[in-house]
């Protein structure tokens, strides 16, 4: 019988799935995003994973985030989370947190978790700006930040780039604002899409958790392809990150 990882084994060779089994990698927010790169970051071998989200699932989750089903909803994202990611692979190290996070929190999360790629999927552009702020003070090796992936159609418009060469998504243009009046450096990597994001084609009505925790949340139409998209390419820059340098 071949082990689970025998086909990436192939692709990527002995060493490389070394590698990845003793990578540390948190994934802050898991949402629909934050969590079709924990899915892929576990099938791809990655050993510990620290998951970050104070949300629960529920039945608007389910047209796009792989772990929201009929039977999880109600259920934290983290403890759904990591209840499939270790069914997926019994061997990898999972440590799912329900926190929000903010200026107050993020320091010491990443003090406790220290991690060698930290994924940003963080949906509110406030406590986003303030972890990614706490991520270089400091020091994670590796910052990916993922923008916007609602309100989009085409999953092929979605690319990498450094967060302060990124263009046409909204939220990417005010975090660049808000980090670089705080100071921020070069050096987040960026996952944003091409594409304008599209109005929506009816009338939005607040969701009943409009307001939680102050954070202003009208509701945005999402494509499953989409959402999967960017997260997918969190997870394979995630993987070539700890692989090439300066990770590695």
């Amino acid at each position: 019988m071949t082990t689970p990882f025998a086909r990436l084994e192939l692709l990527l060779g002995p060493e490389a799935l070394l590698r990845l089994s003793a990578a540390r990698v948190t994934i802050a927010g898991l949402g629909a995003v934050g969590a079709a790169a924990a899915e892929s970051l576990v099938r791809s071998g990655i050993g510990h994973l620290t998951l970050v989200d104070f949300d629960e699932l529920r039945a608007t989750n389910i047209n796009r985030h792989p772990f929201a089903f009929h039977s999880t909803l109600g259920t934290p994202k983290v403890t759904a989370a990591a209840r499939i990611l270790h069914d997926i692979n019994p061997a990898a190290t999972l440590t799912p947190l329900t926190l929000f996070l903010d200026a107050d929190t993020a320091p010491a999360l990443l003090a406790d978790h220290p991690c060698d790629v930290l994924i940003d999927a963080i949906d509110s552009l406030l406590p986003k700006t303030e972890f990614l702020l706490a991520a270089q003070a400091a020091k994670v090796p590796c910052i990916i930040s993922c923008m916007g992936a609602a309100r989009k159609r085409d999953p092929t418009r979605f690319v990498a780039a450094d967060l302060f060469d990124s263009h046409t998504c909204p939220l990417a243009k005010h975090l660049r604002k808000r980090l670089h009046r705080r100071g921020a450096k070069r050096g987040i990597r960026c996952i944003f899409s091409r594409e304008a994001p599209r109005d929506p084609t009816a009338p939005v009505e607040p969701a009943p958790d409009f307001y939680i925790r102050g954070r202003l949340r009208p509701p945005m139409g999402s494509l499953h392809a989409c959402t999967a998209a960017a997260g997918l390419l969190a997870a394979s820059e995630t993987l070539r990150l700890l692989l090439e340098p300066p990770c590695a």
